[in-house]
């Protein structure tokens, strides 16, 4: 049987059996669900036969009660039995509602865990081709969407299917011709039913699409606003917004416009099987004796047709919940089936790395057919500073992403002490690598927990001495709470130059053995640059270190120079080897000197 959720029965029916998959730690509870649909359901029919009962027995005939003597006694006790039967019936829908929502909750919460377990683990590239925003999505909305499987979705519609035929089953025992006359307006309500669900189910996709642009658009948007602004292209921007916003008004509009016709129509069949009813059991209310007893039934099945059309007026819309949330499910475990992490195998853990890093013949590409990195060999030693200078887009950036394996060459080696990166356990390798950016990343939270990354190994007192070291400790003591200021998000009350301070600190209190500053000093002030210079010295003493830098009086003090331009090697040596050469590296100098 092909369940709702993708044009391919298969493909649903394992989405779905992955969905409750996630349900078997909390298998108590799901089952508990299960009970409670089941016994909702057997206690349909319960009230329509106790009305029966009140007007056939209790009124018509005057029948005396079990426990209570005298006129109306018997009716006022089934009052009191239905009031009692309702009671409990309120208890046990809260019971299902309640649990059903709940396992819904615990099953979304370990589902949004893993996603985000593994979207941190995905290799960069793939940040590099999908949006932001649709991560947030799947993360998010999608996630929103498979809790109403459990809510409003399977379970529910498993105890509204179970009501029916239980309502269903009671109708043709007591009266099956007048059943079959009742449901005789139903085969326009499965037409209906069909052209709603899938009508719904279109404009669902395409609302879900739209939300992802939205979400992707509005994302990238913030994120560059100074640009927008800067360029005043405000208008343009909101254009391109307002389209894609009519996209998602325009689909919600077709599914309200579906609503609005199926709730009407199935007000209009219930209507018709109620008149149905009245006028067939009316044909033979001559006889008084069938008077009697045909009041009862008419009252009784009036009641079951209620029962009856209360969940199928509601079924078709959980089938398309359903639907959406198969769907959502689907793309989420798009996300969770993404193999492309960076692979994990290694299990070398020293007490520590020297720091000796080689390149043996390093190939890479983010692109396939586009190389960045060609044939790439060079060496440095342990505790040796190496400065890589070279024209924008000649590689430089690449080669220290390979090094913490943010990236994965596509042929090639690297080694650290004589050993394959690959061999490294891949938490510990990064952790004995520092990396300092010039676009600089700050979290929102405090200046202490963005030093600390929330490691809470990392005492205060620890990252205090490490910002004293770096000449941070001035500043940070300045702001409003000290360490305990809020910083904004992307650090966005700070200076890029406070900015760029703390990155140092972050990087420093980690203990690496390999320090890797790229453009570290690009963007900041002279006073921070002097601030940074002063303690480059201290953080790269005893360690292996590599800085990228435009600014080439910040590398004279490096013992080698490595010259990169168009993906491969073209020198490498001392400053003064290098400059007596007379190639690439002497007339990036005098460029610079010139520049002046």
């Amino acid at each position: 049987m092909s369940l709702p959720g993708d044009t391919n029965g298969v493909v649903a029916t394992h989405t779905l059996q992955r969905v409750f998959g996630f349900t078997r730690p909390y298998r108590r509870l799901f089952l508990f669900s299960v009970f409670l649909s089941l016994l909702i359901a057997a206690w349909a029919p319960v009230r329509p036969f106790l009305i029966q009962a009140s007007i056939n027995q209790g009124i018509t005939e005057g029948k005396s009660g079990f426990f209570l003597q005298g006129t109306g006694a018997f009716l006022l006790e089934i009052t009191l039995i239905q009031l009692l039967l309702l009671g409990l019936e309120t208890w046990i829908r809260f019971g299902f509602t309640f649990s059903s929502a709940k396992l819904g909750q615990l099953v979304v919460r370990d589902m949004r865990t893993s996603v985000f377990q593994k979207i941190i683990r995905l290799n960069l590239r793939q940040y590099d081709r999908t949006p932001v925003g649709t991560l947030t999505t799947r993360t998010v909305n999608d996630l929103e969407s498979v809790n109403e499987i459990f809510s409003d979705g399977l379970v529910p519609i498993i105890a509204d299917v179970l009501t029916i035929i239980s309502i269903l089953g009671y109708m043709f025992w007591m009266d099956w011709e007048i059943t079959l006359i009742c449901l005789s307006p139903f085969p326009v309500l499965l037409i209906a039913t069909y052209i709603f669900k899938e009508s719904v189910k279109r404009s669902f996709n395409q609302v879900r699409n739209a939300v992802s642009s939205l979400h992707a658009f509005v994302q990238e948007r913030l994120s560059g606003m100074m640009v927008i602004q800067a360029f005043a292209a405000e208008q343009h921007q909101l254009d391109q917004f307002s389209a894609i916003n009519a996209r998602h008004r325009d689909a919600n509009i077709r599914a309200i416009f579906a609503y609005s016709v199926f709730f009407p129509l199935v007000e209009l069949v219930s209507a018709l099987s109620i008149g149905m009813l009245v006028w067939w059991a009316s044909r033979d209310l001559v006889d008084p004796a069938v008077q009697a007893k045909m009041a009862g039934l008419i009252a009784s099945f009036i009641l079951c047709l209620q029962l009856l059309f209360r969940p199928l007026r509601i079924l078709a819309d959980k089938f398309n919940v359903l639907q959406m949330g198969m769907i959502a499910a689907k793309r989420v475990f798009d996300v969770l089936d993404n193999t492309d992490s960076m692979p994990d195998n290694g299990n070398r853990k020293p007490a520590d790395i020297r720091g000796d890093i080689r390149f043996k013949e390093v190939c890479f590409e983010y692109t396939e057919g586009q190389p960045v990195l060609q044939e790439f060999s060079f060496g440095v030693a342990a505790g040796e500073t190496l400065a890589i200078v070279g024209p924008t887009g000649s590689g430089k950036t690449s080669i220290i992403q390979l090094i913490n394996r943010l990236y994965a060459p596509r042929r090639g080696q690297i080694c650290i002490d004589d050993v394959p990166i690959e061999d490294y356990e891949l938490a510990y390798l990064r952790t004995r690598i520092a990396l300092v950016l010039q676009d600089v990343f700050l979290f929102s939270g405090t200046i202490l927990e963005n030093i600390t990354l929330r490691d809470l190994s990392i005492s205060r007192e620890e990252a205090i001495a490490a910002a004293r070291q770096l000449g941070a400790h001035t500043f940070i003591e300045q702001l409003p709470g000290g360490y305990d200021f809020q910083v904004l998000e992307r650090g966005g009350a700070l200076s890029a130059g406070q900015r760029q301070l703390l990155a140092f600190v972050r990087a420093i209190l980690h203990k690496p053995s390999i320090l890797i500053l790229d453009e570290a000093t690009a963007s900041i002030d002279q006073q921070t640059e002097r601030i940074i210079q002063e303690a480059i010295p201290k953080i790269t003493a005893g360690r292996t270190s590599i800085i990228i830098a435009h600014r080439l009086s910040t590398i004279s003090q490096a013992d080698q120079m490595l010259v990169v331009d168009k993906g491969r090697m073209v020198e490498m040596g001392s400053h003064a080897s290098l400059m007596e050469k007379r190639g690439m590296y002497f007339n990036l100098q005098q460029a610079y000197s010139g520049g002046k």
